[in-house]
């Protein structure tokens, strides 16, 4: 079969191995730890996919306009990195605003991978882009990028690019980013390329307002969690009862998202009776901020060598371009 008759063929989405139950294990987890906390991969349930991209559009939320600005630029330099029957695979894909940018320019791609954690959201993204870009096929994958997951067998022997923008990688910890860089090298193989947009320390108010919107989309955007979770754990959370905080922690340098209790109250889910006092917090994000040399630093320590960093004018975000010219590193023994 060609690739362009692969590009046309209904491809099925794999499972997604986030079901009920991990979700349900990991929302009590979090709920009964000291201090409260989720895990930010759960917010992009179908609707809070949605959300997040209005957030990207808003005038207070620079990293898009600035990554996008950073990929238009250097497009044809990334296109360069694509030898002939390339794979593209993307960690996260969202709406593949930026991808568009990629597989526009790369005229040497035969395969695009997205990987995502919403299933719903993949597949809608994924159909949209096979109508566009009809000499690519379309490989979609829904799963969690943060666990080990399997490539399309077409593309197991197909030179490999990694594709990771939007900053997602300053929603772990350093040690979790390190270990994503890692995971990501097994995953591509020797000889691979990984393009990483990174969000860079700036001027706090410019972070404060990019996470405390005028139009309340981000705080939408994080109480969107609690609709989830009484929506499938059948929890009655009140939304009117949590407020969302949102501020810039110096000392780690990273933007911390809090959902914070405005009374004291007790709140049911799954068979467990969760407290809350005035003021509790809901740990449910962060987003780290690098510099160009601390980024670079934590990818070297991670088996990856950087090539290229491009900054826009501002200096305000970043977009690296790593190699893996060694054999990729191996899990630790457990």
């Amino acid at each position: 079969m060609s690739m362009t008759a692969l590009a046309r063929t209904a491809l099925p989405v794999e499972p997604d191995r986030l079901d009920a139950t991990a979700f349900a294990a990991d929302v009590v987890a979090g709920l009964t730890a000291m201090p409260k906390r989720l895990p930010p991969k759960y917010f992009y349930d179908s609707a809070g996919s949605e959300l997040f991209e209005r957030i990207t559009t808003l005038p207070e939320y620079y990293p898009t306009r600035c990554e996008l600005g950073i990929l238009r630029e250097h497009a044809d330099d990334i296109a360069d990195l694509a030898p002939t029957g390339s794979a593209l695979i993307e960690f996260g894909s969202g709406a593949s605003t930026k991808t568009r940018i990629v597989l526009r320019a790369a005229k040497n791609l035969a395969t695009y991978v997205p990987v995502d954690i919403s299933a719903e959201f993949l597949r809608q993204q994924a159909d949209a882009l096979k109508s566009e870009f009809p000499g690519i096929a379309m490989l979609p994958v829904a799963a969690d990028f943060g666990r080990p997951f399997e490539l399309p067998v077409t593309v197991r022997s197909a030179p490999r690019i990694g594709f990771f923008p939007g900053s997602t990688i300053g929603n772990l910890e350093p040690h979790e980013a390190a270990a994503f860089l890692r995971q990501a090298a097994r995953i591509l193989g020797r000889g691979a390329r990984l393009v990483v947009g990174v969000d860079l320390i700036k001027d706090a108010d410019v972070l404060h307002n990019a996470y405390n919107d005028s139009q309340g989309v981000t705080a939408q955007f994080n109480k969107n969690l609690l609709v989830r979770i009484n929506r499938e754990l059948g929890a009655r959370f009140n939304l009117e009862a949590f407020e969302h905080h949102a501020f810039f922690n110096r000392e780690r340098n990273r933007i911390e998202m809090h959902l914070a209790s405005l009374k004291r109250q007790r709140v049911a889910v799954c068979g467990e009776r969760i407290e809350f006092k005035v003021g509790e917090t809901i740990h449910t994000e962060n987003s780290y901020k690098y510099s160009v040399e601390s980024f670079s630093c934590l990818a070297r320590g991670a088996g990856w060598t950087p090539v290229s960093t491009w900054t826009d004018r501002n200096d305000y975000f970043s977009v690296h371009v790593l190699s893996l010219n060694d054999e990729p590193p191996q899990p630790s023994a457990p």
